[in-house]
This record gives structure tokens, sequence and C-alpha cells, in this order.
């Protein structure tokens, strides 16, 4: 483009500043105005869909897919750099929630490359054409894609942005959101805004690509000046033709610095490539030296591994003493060799102060034994099955054989709690196996750290792991980061362990066996129990707020209370469980089975109970208020002194369901019957109109008490 040669005197010279500075702010406000049109565009392009994905989910009637691969991934990559928990295991959600929030994630990523091809063809994305914006450049043509890329990618965002992360990810208000945000904001307007230079600002990403905001007012307005010969005109265009040339006309961007420096470009080439030769010179020589030194002190352990294996082989002549010495020495030796013979030997020896020293050998060598006893301990159990159930010789045996690993391997997790992180036991026998003459072996694991040990398809039956955690804070130091180290509870079998006040926030359970275990005051928050077994399980007082707790099964379970507020129950059964005082607040508890439960004093406000089998239920004295109670089966159920109002009850189904409370007996004091007028509240305003099977005394009863129907005098 060639600058247009302008010649004026002093005088207009000072006047066309009006006209200039004018133009100049006019043309910010449209960029500005432009600028969050496309944002906005963007953003409700995900928005949309994702919030009718929510409702969708929200609906009991739709069948329950997993999630879509896609989307954990972009979760895992988005919660990891914020510092967000990582959600992991099975999770399912309705059919058209995975498709509608797959379309809110390349809805916004088609959209903005659209846009960006837009503004590479054109010079204008569509609110830009609106708005009389368009980006060129030098030459005055539209930039290219290559030049957009740089404009819109690094300059206006990941510049900004990745200022804006450092300061707030080694900031005190890690990891606050809000601050994040803030200053995400902040670093965006004063990039935009850009920096003082000799003709006005210039946007940092317009100085980056080689790219100038022009305003395509001015060939309107040349228009015209053409046309009327207006002298006021011909001013004001005058002065946007020396703004425009003096903006486009402004320093060279940083290629062109580069090619008028050659000598400053090939000096700065060298420097880097000397640095790197040197870098890989020292890192090689240091790399040799460890190799070098590892060898030597890998030659030195087998030396001495021979010699301790003559000591302790039986024709040596050693006492029991020397051979006791022998063992701790190998165990100090730490390397694979000497743990797989220790491990052996802790199978093979019977004289019971050796076993002792064997194991005492292995605990020194620490989590690094785990491996070796893992694979013994999964050959041990293999054996014993062999042998069958009969109580002979040859069982007990390889029973107390097993019974050592067992030990061995309680031994170093509570020596080495809270050092363990990514230990892996999973398939290992550290429990009751539940037949006839099996191992009396029993895993105490109290009050320690467990966070990070992988227990996936362990038998832990019986164990006892009472105020244990099996959870952490990560390296950061910070409750519910992407960090956090969870244990893997999957597929576990804890029937009948003691998990009383015990940590398992986050941990993954999916499929776990916890029949008949005890899980008092236990820390169960956002805890993942996809198709869990809780049957008669103890949960009084356990926190549950948040866990996923889809088609388990809590039948005959105690969940006095309990809090399980937002947590989603989707299809799990829990018949004959007591759940008095049960904090259920806007939990997910559609499709469930509560057949002859007691709900009693339970708090249901906003729970999603749709398709809800509450047949024979207790539900005296529970809050029900605004609860989605659609389908609902309350038959036999008994609704007195329950707060329904505001609850929708639309296709309920009330046979034989107790609305009026009956006359109390004096000697049940289990619920305490309140006075009249307090009664009255239960059901006013709620509407009857879709319920079934109302009989004529729970209608007098509705009409009474303030309830709609169409029946209603």
């Amino acid at each position: 483009m060639t600058s247009p040669i302008v010649r004026r005197t002093s005088n207009q010279s000072g006047q066309s500043k009006k006209p200039e500075r004018a133009n100049s702010l006019l043309l910010a406000s449209r960029r500005f105005a432009a600028w969050a049109a496309e944002i906005t565009l963007v953003v409700t392009s995900g928005l949309i869909p994702f919030g009718i994905g929510v409702y969708a989910n929200s609906r009991s009637d739709l069948n329950r897919v997993p999630l879509n691969p896609v989307l954990v991934v972009t979760e895992r990559a988005i919660a990891r750099p914020l510092a967000l928990p990582v959600s992991y295991g099975i999770r399912n959600v309705a059919w058209p929630t995975n498709i509608l929030w797959t379309i809110a994630l390349l809805a916004p990523v088609t959209l903005s490359w659209w846009q960006l091809y837009l503004l590479a063809k054109t010079g204008s994305t569509i609110p830009k054409r609106w708005l009389k914006v368009r980006v060129v450049n030098e030459q005055g043509k539209p930039p290219g894609l290559g030049a957009v890329v740089i404009r819109e990618g690094i300059g206006r965002w990941t510049v900004p942005i990745s200022i804006a992360y450092l300061l707030w990810r080694y900031s005190f208000a890690f990891p606050n959101l809000g601050l994040f945000t803030f200053l995400s904001l902040l670093m965006i307007v004063g990039e935009g805004i850009g920096l003082p230079s000799r003709r006005g600002r210039r946007a940092l990403h317009d100085q980056l690509a080689g790219t100038y905001t022009i305003d395509t007012l001015l060939a309107s307005n040349k228009q015209a000046q053409s046309a009327g010969g207006n002298d006021e005109a011909e001013e004001w265009q005058e002065g946007n033709e020396e703004l425009a040339a003096g903006e486009i006309s402004q320093s060279p961007n940083l290629w062109r610095r580069i090619q008028q420096n050659p000598n400053l470009t090939l000096f700065g080439v060298g420097l880097t490539s000397m640095t790197a030769v040197l870098a890989t010179l020292i890192g090689t020589q240091v790399y040799i030296q460890i190799q070098q030194s590892q060898r030597a002190t890998k030659q030195i352990n087998s030396q001495q591994f021979l010699e301790l294996v003559k000591q302790l082989s039986p024709n040596s002549g050693v006492t029991n003493e020397q051979r006791q010495s022998a063992i701790l020495a190998m165990g100090g030796l730490n390397d694979p060799q000497s743990i797989k013979f220790l491990a052996d030997l802790l199978v093979s020896e019977t004289n019971p102060s050796l076993l002792d020293t064997i194991q005492q050998a292995l605990t020194t060598v620490g989590p690094q034994a785990i491996p070796e006893l893992k694979n013994k301990n999964q050959f041990l159990v293999s054996e014993l099955e062999s042998v069958g159930s009969t109580a002979t010789k040859e069982r007990e045996l390889r029973q107390g054989r097993l019974q050592r690993n067992q030990r061995t391997i309680n031994k170093i997790l509570s020596v080495y709690s809270g050092k363990i992180e990514g230990l892996d036991l999973s398939s290992t026998q550290l429990g009751q196996s539940g037949t006839p003459g099996s191992s009396f072996f029993n895993l105490v694991l109290d009050n320690l750290d467990l966070s990070g040990v992988k227990f996936k398809s362990a038998n832990l039956n019986q164990a006892s792991f009472k105020g244990s955690r099996f959870r952490g804070a990560g390296e950061d130091g910070r409750w519910d980061t992407y960090d956090d180290v969870m244990a893997d509870l999957s597929q576990a079998q804890l029937q009948q362990a003691n998990l009383t006040d015990a940590n398992l926030s986050r941990v993954l359970m999916n499929r776990t066996d916890l029949s008949r275990a005890t899980l008092n005051r236990a820390n169960l928050s956002n805890a993942r129990l996809y198709d869990a077994k809780l049957n008669s399980t103890q949960l009084v007082g356990a926190d549950l707020r948040n866990a996923v707790l889809e088609k388990a099964s809590l039948t005959g379970a105690d969940l006095g209370d309990a809090k399980f507020n937002e947590a989603n129950l989707y299809a799990a059964r829990l018949g004959r469980a007591t759940a008095i005082g049960t904090q259920l607040s806007f939990a997910n508890l559609a499709n469930t089975d509560w057949q002859g439960a007691d709900l009693s004093g339970a708090y249901l406000d906003r729970a999603n109970l749709s398709n809800a089998n509450l047949s024979a239920t207790r539900l005296a004295g529970a809050v029900l208020r605004s609860a989605q109670m659609e389908n609902v089966n309350l038959q036999n159920a008994d609704l007195s002194l329950a707060d329904l109002r505001g609850a929708n009850v639309a296709g309920a189904d009330f046979k034989g369901a107790i609305l009026a409370p009956s006359k109390q007996d004096p000697a049940d004091q289990f619920v305490q019957t309140p006075d009249l007028g307090s009664v009255s509240a239960v059901v006013q305003g709620v509407d009857f109109s879709q319920a079934k099977n109302l009989d004529a005394k729970q209608l007098a009863y509705i009409c009474t008490q303030g309830g709609i129907h169409p029946r209603c005098p």
C-alpha cells in the first residue's frame, strides 16, 4: 500500500488533530465491540448445548451410557493446569448428554477456526464486517492464515494468559480460580490496549504478526467527499488518511529487524550452538561416570551375595547366629537377586528364629521387596487352591507359608506409611478367603497413610483400616487439586472390613465388595462406587457428598445421619435400608429401589426421585420440599408429617399411602406428632391433579390441608 502524501499548513495540521483523535477513539470502541461479539459467539456456541445436556442428564427416563472418551481426555487435560480434581473411573450420562457435550466441545473450536479463516482471507470476521473494522498487512492486503494464527493464537491469547497463569500459579492465592480469571482478563485487556509509540498505540498481537487494524469507514468518507465536495468531509478524510498512513509506516516487525541485522543474528546462532555442544559433552561425561559407578557397585554386591549364599546353605556348618547375621547383611544389599533369595527363603525356612530375621531383613529392604512378595503371594494362593479344602498337613504347611508372606507385607506397609505411593498390590491375597480351612491372617493397617497404593482386585476381607488415609494432597500440599494421590480399591474384596473414620475421599472403588463392612464416620465424599456392593454395610455418620453410587447395592445398609447431598445414586438398590435423618438433598435418586426402607426424618429436598420405588417405606417426618417425584411408587408408604411443599408428584402412585398421621401410641416415642396446626402445611399448595390411585380418605386430607386437586371443593 502506498501511503498518501498529505501537505498542509501549520494551521491545517493543528486543526486535523481533532478529527484524527475522534477517529482513533471511534475505531478503538468498534474494535472492542467486534472482539466482544466474536467471543460471545464462541462461548454461546458451547454453553447452549452444554446446558441442554445438563438438563437431559437430569432426566431419569433416558438410557445411561459411558461418557465419551474424548470428553474424558479433554476434562483431564483442562483439570491438570487449573489444579482441578481429575475425574476418573466409570462415569455414565444420559445418551443425549453424550452427544450434546461433544457438540459443546467441538462447536467453539469449529467456530473459532472459521473466524480465523475469514480473518485470514478477507481481513474481517462477521462482527468486524458489521462494525467496519478490517485487519491488513503492510501491503494493505488480508494478512493470511500464518499471520492470523500468530496474531490471535500467540499474541492475543497465549502471551497474556501465560503471564497471568505464572503470576497465579506461584501466588499465595493458588488454586483460587477467581483470581486467575481476574488476572487473565486484566492481561488480555492490557495487551489489547497496546504499548505507547510515536504514532499512538498498537497492540502486541498486531506487532508480532505485522498487521494493522484500519477503519473501513474511510472508504465511505472518501465517497462522500468526491460526491459532495464538502470541506468538512475533506478535512475528516485527510485526517483519517494521515492516521492510517502513520500506523502502517511504523517501525519494522521482528522478522525485518533480523534481516537488517544479519551479524547479530549470526552471533546469536553461534552462541546457542556452542552452548548446546558444551552441555552435551558435560552431560555425556557425567552419564559415563554414573554408569561406571553403578557397574562397580553391582559387581561388589554380586561378590557379597555369593559369599552370603554359601553361609546360608544347609551344609555350611555355621551357627544360627551366623546365619541370622548373613540374612540381615543380605537385606542390606537391597538388590533384586538378594530380595528374591530372601522371599524364597521366607517360604522354605522352618526355623522360627530365622523366619523372624528374614521378615526383619525384608522389612529393611522396604517397598522394593513388595513386587517379589506379591509374586510369591499369588503363587502360594494358587498352590493352596490346588490342594483343596481338606484339612491335611500339606494344606496346613502351605497355609503357614502364605501367612508368613502376608505378615511380611503387612509389616512393610506399617513401617513405611506415607512412603508407598504407587505401590502395586493388585490381586494380592491379604484377607480371609471365606472357604473352610482358609488362612486366619488378619490384615491390620490402622491409622496409616496408604495414599496411592493399588489394591485393585485384592482380597482385603476382614482387614482393619480404622482411621487410615487412602488419599494424599500430593506434591503441592493442597487438597482437591490435580496431583492429589488416591488409592485404587476398585473390584477389591473388603467384606466385613473395618474402615471406621477412614479417609476414602475421591478414592476409586468401582465394583468393590464392601458387604457387612463398617464405614461409620468415614469420608467418602466424591468417591467412585459405581456398581459397588454395600449390602448390610454400616455407614452411620459417613460423608458421601457428591459420591457416585450409580447402580450400587445398599440393601439393608445403615445410613443413619449419613450425608448424601448431591450424590448420584441412579438405579441404586436400597431395599430395607435404614436412613433415619439421612441428608439426601439435591441427590440423584432416579430409578432407585427403597422398598421397605426407613427414611424417617430424612432430608430429600430438591432430590430427584423420578421413577423411584418407595413402596412400603417409612417417610414419617421426611422433608420432600421441591423434590422431583414424577412416577414415583408410594404404594403403602407412610408419609405422615412428611413435608411435600413444592414437590412434583405427577404420575406418583399413592395407593394405600398414609398421608394423615394416625393417633400416636403413647408407648411409641420414635416420631413425635406435632400440633395439628403444623400438620396442615404438609401438602399445602401441592398439585395432586396427575397423581394416581388417590382414595377418598387421601383426597379429603389433601383438600382440607391446602392441596390442589380437581375434585377439591
